[in-house]
């Protein structure tokens, strides 16, 4: 049975009483630690930027951002889950400092290419921490190539085109979203001035359906936490809520009085999260 963790009665209480608006904006990301490793990955024609912290021998944990944007969006995460991790993060394919070589955007190419990575460092399995296209890269992968994957933190990805609000086109903190991810891409793309055609590109990914859809969830083995922000712009509740039933064992989680980008607005209430769910 599915089980729903409400998160006003465990770990997003912190905070709610002094920012009741939080999930209106999007603060900007604090600067990142310092690398333990960071370089560029020949992978699948591209080069991908990626980046490591910490020391740990357990598990590593992969975390992967969302669509438009970059590593050092998870920042204040990593700081804290570096202290007792290893914490692997990197620029999707033509995201941030990674080059693209004209390929098409598809999560079946980018979890390939987060595969090769894995393969380049060396790593048999990570716990997946997936943000958005983050955590469709994560479904894609727990269908592929679950060996690899010791766990999935799945925060506001989508199987179906119908579990996207549509009210998102017009909804202005996404689109503060994407204009902070469009100057970010003006200092870190190595083609500084093509936004405009990647997030075209992008766009035209998000319009597509995913192969499998809905029905592929249900043979799903790893074990998975799906996350949906109370206020998410992009992602229906309900689709979230489907996702946790497909999939054997899974549990929901809430993440209240947050949004879309609840990692930018509660940095400390989302790494608890994770670190409830992975080390457990």
């Amino acid at each position: 049975m599915l089980k729903v963790i409400a998160t006003a009665a465990l770990i997003f209480t912190a905070g709610v009483a002094q920012a009741q608006d939080r999930w209106m904006s999007i603060p900007q990301p604090a600067a990142m630690p310092a690398a333990t490793q960071s370089g560029t990955a020949p992978v699948n024609g591209i080069e991908m930027y990626y980046a490591t912290y910490g020391s740990d021998d357990g598990t590593p944990i992969l975390m992967i951002h969302g669509g438009l944007a970059h590593a050092d969006i998870w920042s204040a995460q990593i700081a804290d889950l570096m202290k007792d991790h290893t914490v692997i993060v990197a620029d999707t394919r033509g995201h941030g400092r990674s080059s693209n070589d004209g390929s098409a955007y598809s999560y079946g190419l980018l979890a390939a290419d987060y595969m090769a990575l894995m393969d380049h460092l060396g790593v048999d399995k990570v716990h997946l921490v997936g943000w958005s296209d983050g955590a469709n890269i994560g479904y894609s992968i727990s269908q592929t190539n679950p060996e690899r994957l010791a766990s999935h933190f799945a925060h506001a990805g989508n199987v179906t085109l119908d579990g996207i609000d549509p009210s998102v086109e017009t909804n202005e903190v996404f689109g503060g979203y994407v204009g902070m991810m469009a100057a970010d891409f003006a200092k870190m793309s190595p083609t500084p001035d093509g936004f405009d055609n990647f997030l075209k590109g992008v766009s035209t990914m998000w319009a597509t359906e995913k192969p499998g859809g809905a029905d592929a969830l249900k043979s799903v083995s790893v074990p998975t936490l799906v996350v949906q922000s109370e206020f998410d712009e992009a992602i229906l509740m309900d689709h979230s809520k489907m996702i946790a039933e497909l999939i054997p064992s899974a549990d929901l989680l809430v993440l209240e009085d947050t949004s879309h980008f609840a990692s930018f607005q509660a940095p400390g209430e989302y790494t608890a999260a994770i670190r409830a769910f992975i080390d457990r």
